[in-house]
C-alpha cells in the first residue's frame, strides 16, 4: 500500500474548524502556524472586549503580517511567505 504524500488535517482557527490537505513534510507548519494563530486571536480577544469575532481576525491577521514583514526587512522570507499564501488559500477555500 502506498503512502501519500498529502494528508488531510483539520486545523481549529478563532474557534473554526478547517480542513485542510497539507503535505506530510509541511504538516508541522500548519500546526506552528494553528498555535500562533489562535495565540495572537486570544490576545485580541482579552485586550479588546466587545468586538466583533471578524474585527478579533483582522487584527489577528494584521499582526501577524507586520511581524512577517519586519522579518522580509532583515531578511529573505520568500519561502515562508510562498507556504503562508498557501496556508490563506487554503483556508479562504475552505471559507467558501
Amino acid at each position: 500500500m502506498e503512502v501519500s504524500d498529502t494528508l488531510k488535517i483539520t486545523l481549529k482557527l478563532c474557534g473554526q474548524n478547517f480542513s485542510i490537505d497539507a503535505k506530510r513534510d509541511e504538516e508541522i507548519y500548519y500546526r506552528n502556524a494553528e498555535k500562533l494563530i489562535n495565540k495572537q486571536y486570544t490576545h485580541y480577544v482579552n485586550s479588546y472586549t466587545g468586538q466583533s469575532t471578524a474585527v478579533y481576525q483582522l487584527m489577528t491577521l494584521i499582526d501577524i503580517a507586520v511581524r512577517f514583514e519586519k522579518n522580509k526587512a532583515s531578511g529573505n522570507l520568500e519561502p515562508v511567505m510562498a507556504q503562508l499564501n498557501g496556508l490563506i488559500n487554503e483556508v479562504n477555500d475552505a471559507l467558501k
